[in-house]
């Protein structure tokens, strides 16, 4: 027979051990700067998650081949290879889906200081690019390094999420101030203005990612009304009084594309028209005809020619996918066991609703045309491998929770 509380005692002792036995995320370093009220539990991934962005990869593989095969087998720079642009984003994929894997497996927390080296580089690039790179198709986006060829403003976004991440973990209370607020402001506005310079579609994005985190970490809600009615205020008189005429022209051009049905309403005219001729189900896998019109149909307009072959329902799908998709990277932020984890996979979804939303309303014409890739599908290396290597950067946040003590 046991001595009386001998087996609370047991219990007692037995639960103590199991705490110890649980693994930890937080080092003692870190711990220190983030207090934990629970047991951080390591455990499988989000797969609904990875499984989306997979189908999605998958998606944007067959959909780039059957909108760009008949550039690629008609045009000599493509050597009249019809599977130039497939076999090109079959590799970036392979890359992107290494990328997305080893981001999973590795602790998200190493990469907790990468935010200011990561700004600082890109930063660098982006100017190397404006003031030296050659123009391509009209604009300098892209920098060789070492016969590796890249968007240095694709680099920022990643920096723009880690630095913002970083710097709301470091001082939680950064934002309560008008002080505090503009002094990240200004870091976003800065990377914003470093793009803008030849790509106002990304640097549009790169905004909403960065501002967009800090309205989900600051208290005051009132404080981005102003702000968002500023740059708003900003951005149309930029269009209108001090855009080059290339911009101006397409807002014209949005207003009333057949006012230059030849010129800059081309492209929304062929896009809506590849819109309307889909109908309810689609003309089919590579059966498109507007893609023969269409300027570039694999990379940014790529969602007409999804609309002309899989039909509104097949549109409707994916848009579906990416919903989901993003439903998953919020709940995961929901679900973070730090505020850096939360606020990069905060990051990371608005990225993705950004350039979805953007896109689509390029290829409606619901806004001035402006060159945003839809995530996953649209063909491009550097875009493509950067958002698989964000993905799988939330997909490892996904492998860790707290357990209430």
């Amino acid at each position: 027979m046991l001595p009386r509380g001998s087996s609370q005692r047991q219990e007692r002792a037995s639960e103590r051990m199991n705490v110890r036995q649980k693994p930890r995320l937080l080092s003692k370093e870190s711990s220190a700067k983030a207090p934990v009220t629970g047991v951080i539990n390591q455990g499988s991934i989000d797969y609904t998650l990875c499984f989306v962005t997979v189908v999605l990869v998958l998606i944007g593989i067959i959909m780039v081949f059957s909108a760009g095969f008949y550039n690629a087998a008609t045009r000599p720079q493509f050597g009249f290879n019809m599977f130039h642009f497939v076999q090109r984003q079959g590799i970036f994929a392979a890359l992107g889906f290494v990328a997305m894997y080893f981001m999973s497996k590795i602790p998200y927390r190493l990469m907790l200081r990468s935010g200011w080296p990561l700004y600082i580089v890109s930063g660098v690039m982006l100017v190397y690019v404006t003031i030296m790179a050659e123009a391509t198709g009209g604009a300098r986006r892209w920098i060789e390094i070492a016969g590796v060829r890249f968007q240095p403003s694709e680099v920022m976004k990643v920096a723009i999420i880690m630095l913002v991440a970083y710097m709301i973990f470091r001082n939680k209370k950064a934002l309560d101030t008008w002080k505090g607020l503009f002094f990240h402001t200004a870091i976003v506005g800065f990377a914003t203005f470093l793009v803008i310079l030849e790509d106002f579609s990304t640097a549009l994005v790169i905004a909403a990612i960065g501002m967009g985190m800090l309205f989900i970490a600051s208290p005051h809600v009132t404080r981005f009304v102003a702000m968002g009615t500023a740059g708003i205020g900003a951005i149309v008189v930029y269009l209108v009084f001090l855009a080059d005429n290339f911009r101006s022209a397409r807002v014209q051009a949005w207003l009333d594309p057949f006012s230059d049905p030849l010129g800059f309403g081309y492209q929304p005219i062929q896009s809506l028209y590849a819109i309307a001729s889909g109908g309810l189900l689609g003309l089919g896998i590579g059966q498109s005809r507007q893609k023969s019109f269409l300027p570039e149909p694999q990379n940014d307009m790529i969602f007409a020619i999804i609309t002309e072959e899989l039909g509104l329902a097949g549109a409707a799908l994916i848009l579906s996918i990416f919903a989901i998709l993003i439903w998953r990277m919020v709940k995961v932020a929901m679900n973070a066991t730090d505020m850096f984890g939360s606020l990069v996979a905060t990051g990371a979804a608005v990225m993705i609703a950004s350039q979805v939303l953007i896109n689509v309303a390029v290829v409606t014409n619901s806004i001035p045309n402006t060159g945003v890739t839809l995530p996953f599908i649209s063909f491009g290396g550097t875009s493509l491998l950067v958002t698989m290597f964000l993905v799988g950067v939330v997909l490892n946040i996904s492998r860790y929770h707290r357990e209430q003590s």
